[in-house]
Parts: structure tokens; sequence; C-alpha cells
């Protein structure tokens, strides 16, 4: 594939096939770990670096690899990167690794990041393959933090909290707090929270694209209309 259009792989990585909001993979540590928004940067980059090394290795392998092994031969790569990951993390991380906690290993496990080796990685070259991983990593990343974000701030009153787990002592006066008279409301960072905040992102999302589409025919009718030469 010569002719790779890297705005429309940037589009569907973020917006167009969103792996979160769109494909619905990888729900399960996306709805666990988003109690905040650094919980959810924390995952979502972490993610996004595996996403972006197996991709990247699959696709310099994808003409050693027999097809009747490639699938087994993918995972043990991503396996690979998630342990580098996992270790790197618990060295240069440990308080936000102990938070994660085990969500960061079961990364391995992430239907997205299979797929994009199978279904994009696999078949082309390598420069592609890494835009690929790199617009699905923060279009994953943004639906964790979004939803962390919604989550931390309906039910806790305030917004990026912890952020010296990430960021260290400097961003220990990051957090920003509707005030203490705000009680927060406890079911948002509960796991019905999670689902519920879900379920209103996805339906944002498609209320977006159906405006959008609506507005399309109309500005392309516009636009023909107005090329149409003045025969009166």
């Amino acid at each position: 594939m010569s002719d790779i259009n890297y705005g429309r792989l940037i589009r569907d990585g973020l917006w167009n096939n969103n792996q979160a909001l769109v494909a619905l993979l990888g729900l399960c540590p996306l709805l666990a770990v988003t109690s905040t928004a650094i919980n959810g940067l924390g995952l979502g980059i972490a993610t996004t670096a595996v996403l972006v090394m197996s991709n990247a290795t699959v696709s310099l392998i994808r003409n050693l690899v027999r097809q009747e092994v490639r699938l087994p031969v993918f995972v043990i790569v991503i396996a690979s990167f998630v342990t580098a990951v996992e270790l790197s993390m618990n060295a240069w991380f440990h308080d936000l690794y102990n938070v994660l906690g085990i969500f960061i290993p079961l990364i391995v496990t992430n239907c997205a990041i299979i797929g994009r080796a199978e279904a994009f990685a696999s078949k082309n070259r390598l420069l592609p393959s890494i835009v690929d991983a790199l617009a699905m990593g923060l279009g994953f990343t943004c639906a964790l933090v979004t939803l962390g974000s919604m989550r931390e701030l309906i039910g806790m009153g305030t917004l990026f909290s912890q952020a010296d787990l990430m960021f260290g002592e400097i961003a220990s006066g990051w957090t920003l707090s509707l005030g203490s008279d705000f009680k927060g409301m406890l079911l948002a960072i509960l796991p019905p929270g999670a689902f519920l905040g879900m379920g209103l992102m996805i339906a944002l999302k498609n209320i977006i694209d159906n405006r959008l589409t609506k507005t399309e025919p109309a500005a392309v009718s516009n636009t023909q209309s107005d090329m149409t030469p003045d025969t009166a």
C-alpha cells in the first residue's frame, strides 16, 4: 500500500474508528481504572507505548513470519513490550504502578493492540504502522482521560488529583477543586458510574456524527448550486 493517507489514519484513530468509542475494544481497563483523570492518562500512555512498539516490530518482521504462526508471534511481541512497560513503570512510576495494579500486565489482552497488529501493521510499512498506532493510542487515551475526568469531577469534585504520581512533586498543586462544599456523587466513581459515563460518551459521539452527516450533503449541494451557470 503505497498511497497511504496519513490524515485519514489520524482521523480514524482519534475519532472515526476510535478503539474505545467505536470499536468498543479494551473496555475492561477503560471502565476499571478511570476513577480519576491521572489513572486514565497513565494507562493510556502505557497502552499507546505498547501499541507503537508492537506495531513497529510487527511491520518490520511481517515478511519474515509465516502466515500460519503469525498470531502467536504477534502475541509474544506484544507480551514482551508489555513486560518492558510494566518493569519501567515499576521502576520510575512506582506509586502509579501500584494504583493501576493488574491492569498494566493485562494490556497484553487488549484486543485493540492485537487487532491493529493483524489488521494494519502486518500489511504495511514501518512509518504508516507507527502513525496508525500513535493515532489509535491517542484516541484510546483521550477516551480514558475524558471518562476519568468526568467521573472524578462528578464523584469527588476534583480534577487531576494525585498528578504527582505521574509528574512528581512539581504537580502536587495541580489539583482543581469545586470547593469543600461540594459533596460529590459516589455513584460516579463506582463501577455503575463507569458504565453510565461510557454510555453518555458514546451517545454524544453518535449525536455529533449524525449532525456532521446531515450537514455534509447540504454543504455539497450548496457548493454544486454555486457552480451551476445562471441561464436565466
